[in-house]
């Protein structure tokens, strides 16, 4: 996928994972990963804006197989914003979509 369309999305892809259920950043990579190709090093970045928007919070949970794992939970203003980049995408995708089977509206009047 396009590194301009995934760092277009990523955002909401990232809340939706988080809005399942609270996860630590290697989920989120992975689950992520699961439809388009991220790193690690794309996702923490991502994370401490979604906090510094409180759009996240994130706790610590110690782990029995290493070090403590921070954990990110989505806020109430996180799912707001979910809900409305999710209506954006939908809005945008129907768009797209008619465009690419030719089914764009002609804002012209016929001229003949």
């Amino acid at each position: 996928m396009n590194s301009q369309m995934k760092r277009g999305t990523l955002e909401m892809c990232a809340l939706s994972v988080i809005n399942s259920g609270d996860c630590y950043g290697y989920e989120i990579v992975n689950r992520i990963s699961a439809c388009m190709e991220i790193t690690e090093g794309t996702i923490y970045p991502l994370m401490k804006r979604l906090r510094d928007g409180n759009l996240i919070d994130s706790y610590i949970v110690e782990s029995p197989e290493g070090p403590p794992r921070k954990y990110y939970k989505i806020t109430e203003e996180g799912k707001a914003e979910l809900l409305r980049l999710t209506a954006e995408w939908n809005e945008f995708e129907e768009s797209i979509n008619k465009l690419l089977k030719g089914e764009f509206e002609n804002d012209r009047e016929d001229e003949s």
